[in-house]
């Protein structure tokens, strides 16, 4: 019989709670749905009020992957969603919006990466958030992405935008800030303006184009995860890698200071410690006085 448990008020069915996800350390559906439990009170801000794609592994990072965006079939009636605009020849999406914990427990048990856009679903026509996702071509690897990284900060610092970093939970890095009065489009524009300014300042680091063929030995500097229809893993998310790895604010200070991949590779179990010494290193992005407005 599938478990019951009540949270905050609603009943949640859960599944599968022994069932053993990332093989490499043992780490189970149980464990999983205990991490974003503990985690939900960094976590749910950077969910609300945004739609939801799901990455779905319910099988582990060695199983099937599959993206889901529409409402999934069975989702609770309390769990909110919003129509969400696609191009203009499609009728628009529903999708969810995880804003409460009962939400989060639900959307966990489904096993899933947790992906937003960079726009609020009450104003889709406006971005919130500028990303940079800097995606390393071996034999580059993360350390490679926090030079770029810094020097991506003093840019934008240039331009009176504050960036916070996070890692991808992959082998990449993601950063992030807090944008006003501009359109996905126009935010796109001035991202992919400053990814070619920096292929130009580092050509023999930095690509801006997606070509697998001009990637090997550099970081691509994705500045393509703007546009509107995109979705970005959300901060603090479990990633579908061989092990539980976290999407995880890391500070400045760390990226500087980074010899080596594992200096910037977080677990689940890693996340609460964290969080007890730095708070949520992303927070700043949550105040809409932190929004600066594009050149």
């Amino acid at each position: 019989m599938t478990p019951i448990t009540e949270v905050e008020g609603r009943r949640v069915a859960l599944s599968n709670l022994e069932k053993v996800l990332y093989p490499e350390s043992g780490f189970t559906k149980g464990e999983l749905l205990h991490y974003y439990a503990t985690t939900a009170t960094a976590l749910l801000p950077h969910l609300r009020d945004r739609a939801v794609s799901f990455l779905r592994y319910p099988d582990g990072p060695d199983g099937q992957h599959f993206f889901t965006k529409n409402v999934p079939p069975g989702t609770p009636d309390w769990v909110t969603t919003a129509e969400v605009p696609r191009s203009s020849a499609d009728s628009p999406a529903r999708m969810v919006v995880v804003q409460d914990l009962p939400s989060l427990v639900w959307a966990a048990n489904l096993v899933t990466e947790f992906h937003t856009h960079q726009w609020l679903v009450r104003s889709p026509e406006e971005a919130d958030r500028l990303v940079f996702d800097l995606d390393p071509g071996p034999p580059a690897n993360v350390v490679h992405c926090c030079e770029v990284a810094l020097w991506l900060r003093e840019r934008l610092a240039a331009d009176g935008i504050e960036a916070y970093p996070k890692t991808a939970g992959s082998k990449g890095l993601h950063l992030l800030a807090a944008v006003r009065g501009s359109s996905s489009e126009r935010t796109s524009e001035y991202a992919k303006a400053l990814a070619v300014e920096a292929e130009r300042a580092m050509p023999r680091l930095v690509v801006h184009r997606m070509t697998k063929s001009l990637r090997p030995g550099k970081v691509f500097v994705d500045w393509s995860q703007n546009a509107a229809r995109k979705t970005t893993a959300t901060p603090y998310t479990l990633r579908a890698r061989r092990a539980p790895l976290v999407s995880a604010p890391v500070t400045w200070e760390e990226v500087a200071d980074c010899r080596s991949p594992g200096h910037l590779e977080f677990r689940a179990d890693d996340v609460a410690p964290r969080l007890q010494d730095h708070g949520d290193l992303l927070a700043p992005l949550l105040d809409p006085g932190s929004a600066a407005p594009l050149p």
